[in-house]
C-alpha cells in the first residue's frame, strides 16, 4: 500500500479514537493510542513493524518538538520558587521506583543483581509527551501542573544517568565489560552534560534570529528548523536529543522577551503529528506481550507505580509543597515510553543474556502505562482542581 495512503489512514484512524475517547470523558491521547491498536499487529497487518520502522522520523520529531516545549516551563523566576521543591521530588521519585522495583526482582522474583539493577535503573524516566497533551487539552494550571513537567524533564535526566551506572555496575557484575570502569562511568555524565551544552549554544542562536524574524511563518520555520538541527547534531555526536531540545527551549524562554510567540508558532505546527506519533506508537504495540511476561510483568508495573508515588509524596511532604502536590502529582509520573525503549536498544547491546526478558517487560510496561498514564494525569488535575485554570487565570 502506498505510504502516504497509510499515513493518511493512521492520521484518520487517530482522530476518530481520540473523539470517541472524549466521548467518555477520557484524554484524546489514549484514544489516538488505542485506536492505534487496532492497526498494529495486535488485530491486524495494516502498520507492521516495518511500517513503524519507517515512520521513525515522525515519532523523532514529534519527542524533539515536545521536549522543546517542556524547556518553556523552566522559566527562571518560576524555578526559583519551585526549585528545591522539584529537584527533592524528582530525586525522591526516582530513587523510589528504583528502590521498589530492584527490591522487587531481586529479593521477590529471586532475578540476578544484573537483571535486577538494570530494570530497576529503567523505570526511572516518564515519558512527558502524553502528559504534556493532557494538560493542553483540558488547560490546566495549578501547583500540580506547574511541578509536573519540570519534574518529568528532571527524572528524564536522573533516569538516563542511572541507567549508565546501573548498566556499567551490571556487566561488571557478569564480567562481560570491556572497557574501563572509569569510561564506563563517566559516559552517562559526560552525554548529559554535552546534551545540556549544546542546547544553550544553540538556545542562544535561536533566540538571535527569532528575535529578528518577520511575520509568523518565517517565526515557525526559524524555530522548526532549529528543532531539527538540535536534533540532527545529538544524533551525529552520540548525544540525547531529547536533554538537548529541553535545554535549547529553557533558554529561549529566559532570554528572549517574547518567547511566547515562538512556542506558540510551532505548537500551531504539531497537531497532526501528535496525532500521527500517538497512533503509530499504538500501531507499535502487541498485545500478545502479555502472554509472555507472568506475574513479573505485573509486579513490575505496580511496583514502579508504588515506587514514584510515594517518592513524589514525601519529597512533596518534606518540602512543604502543597498539599494537592503531596496527594496527587505522582500518579501524573506513570507514563512509560520512548526512553524506556530507547534504553532497551542499548540493553540488546551491551546485557545481551537478559535483554530478551528486559525488553519484554519493559514493552508490556509501555503498552500499560501509554494508555492509562494519560487517565491518571487527568484525574490527578482533575483531583486537584486544576482542570480549566489556564482560563480562570
Amino acid at each position: 500500500m502506498d505510504v502516504l495512503l497509510k499515513l493518511g489512514i493512521v492520521l484518520a484512524i487517530g482522530l476518530v479514537g481520540g473523539k470517541i475517547a472524549g466521548k467518555f470523558k477520557l484524554p484524546n491521547v489514549s484514544g489516538y493510542l488505542v485506536a492505534g491498536l487496532f492497526l498494529g499487529p495486535s488485530f491486524s497487518t495494516l502498520i507492521t513493524p516495518q511500517d513503524v520502522d519507517s515512520f521513525a522520523v515522525i515519532s523523532e520529531v514529534a519527542l524533539a518538538i515536545i521536549a522543546f516545549s517542556i524547556g518553556s516551563e523552566f522559566v527562571l523566576k518560576d524555578m526559583r520558587k519551585l526549585g528545591k521543591s522539584v529537584v527533592v521530588i524528582t530525586f525522591l521519585e526516582v530513587i523510589g521506583a528504583i528502590g521498589v522495583v530492584f527490591a522487587l526482582m531481586y529479593f521477590v522474583f529471586g532475578q540476578p543483581f544484573a537483571f535486577s539493577i538494570v530494570i530497576a535503573a529503567m523505570s526511572a524516566a516518564t515519558a512527558p509527551a502524553a502528559t504534556l497533551l493532557v494538560i493542553r487539552q483540558y488547560r490546566a494550571d495549578g501547583p500540580v501542573t506547574r511541578a509536573l513537567l519540570p519534574v518529568a524533564a528532571l527524572d528524564d535526566i536522573l533516569g538516563i544517568i542511572a541507567f549508565g551506572f546501573a548498566l556499567s555496575v551490571a556487566r561488571l557484575s557478569v564480567g562481560s565489560t570491556d572497557a574501563s570502569l572509569a569510561r564506563m562511568l563517566v559516559q552517562p555524565v559526560l552525554e548529559v552534560v554535552g546534551s545540556l551544552a549544546l542546547g544553550t549554544a544553540l538556545g542562544f542562536v535561536l533566540a538571535y534570529v527569532a528575535k529578528r524574524a518577520g511575520d509568523r511563518d518565517e517565526l515557525q520555520a526559524t524555530a522548526i528548523g532549529a528543532i531539527a538541527v538540535a536534533t540532527g547534531l545529538s544524533n551525529v555526536l552520540g548525544l540525547s536529543a531529547l536533554l538537548t531540545n529541553i535545554m535549547m527551549g529553557t533558554i529561549l524562554v529566559n532570554v528572549m522577551r517574547h518567547s511566547l510567540r515562538v512556542f506558540t508558532a510551532v505548537n500551531e505546527f504539531v497537531s497532526p503529528v501528535y496525532v500521527l506519533f500517538f497512533t503509530l506508537a499504538g500501531a507499535s504495540l502487541d498485545l500478545r506481550i502479555l502472554f509472555g511476561v507472568g506475574l513479573m510483568g505485573l509486579g513490575y508495573i505496580v511496583a514502579r507505580a508504588a515506587g514514584k508515588i510515594i517518592g513524589a509524596g514525601v519529597g512533596a511532604r518534606l518540602t512543604n509543597a502543597p498539599e494537592t502536590v503531596t496527594k496527587y502529582l505522582g500518579f501524573a509520573l506513570l507514563p512509560q515510553g520512548g526512553i524506556s525503549i530507547g534504553l532497551s536498544v542499548l540493553v540488546r547491546q551491551f546485557l545481551p543474556d537478559y535483554a530478551v526478558a528486559i525488553t519484554t517487560i519493559i514493552m508490556f510496561s509501555v503498552l500499560v502505562y501509554e494508555v492509562s498514564g494519560p487517565i491518571f494525569a487527568k484525574l490527578a488535575i482533575q483531583k486537584a482542581g486544576e482542570i480549566g485554570g489556564m482560563d480562570r487565570a
